[in-house]
């Protein structure tokens, strides 16, 4: 079983997304993500988020909350969870990411990107301060979400 990290860095109203530009067969290429990646072996979900936002941008997480764990079902990918955070302070300067172009976009503005059909779906959770935990379901056939449910409760998609 696949296990990754997704952080969405909130300052002012914004969230840091990273478009996915520079890597060559990247699944997501053209997309906009959160910053985070592969947990390594004997690794803990926020110790993987900590990890990958620092690679990613240069930045040293310093206060994050564990909002909920996204499970993906593929006809084409393995299965995969990903553990959803949000962070809210960190340390140190922005650098480059060898992945794609970093960006502060507006949360008004972020349902106008090339989103994943599940990702405008965990955003809204994400979004709603009232949410608490959740656990998200969501079965994609190739690129198109064909089902998705919160909490166990199936969602009109």
């Amino acid at each position: 079983m696949k296990q990754t990290t997704l952080c969405y860095l909130e300052h002012d109203g914004h969230y840091l997304m990273l478009h996915r530009v520079k890597k060559e067969n990247d699944a997501s290429h053209d997309k906009w993500i959160g910053v985070g990646g592969k947990c390594e072996a004997d690794e803990s979900p926020d110790e993987c988020m900590l990890r990958e936002v620092k690679e990613e941008t240069g930045l040293t997480i310093t206060s994050w909350r564990y909002r909920g764990i996204v499970t993906f079902i593929s006809d084409i990918w393995p299965c995969e969870y990903m553990h959803l955070f949000t962070a809210d302070r960190w340390r140190g300067d922005e650098t480059d990411c060898d992945e794609g172009d970093l960006e502060w976009v507006d949360k008004n503005r972020l349902f106008d990107l090339n989103l994943w059909p599940g990702d405008r779906i965990f955003l809204r959770l994400l979004m709603d301060s009232e949410q608490p935990f959740f656990s998200l379901k969501l079965v994609y056939k190739g690129d198109d979400l064909v089902a998705a449910k919160l909490d166990g409760k199936p969602l009109v998609i």
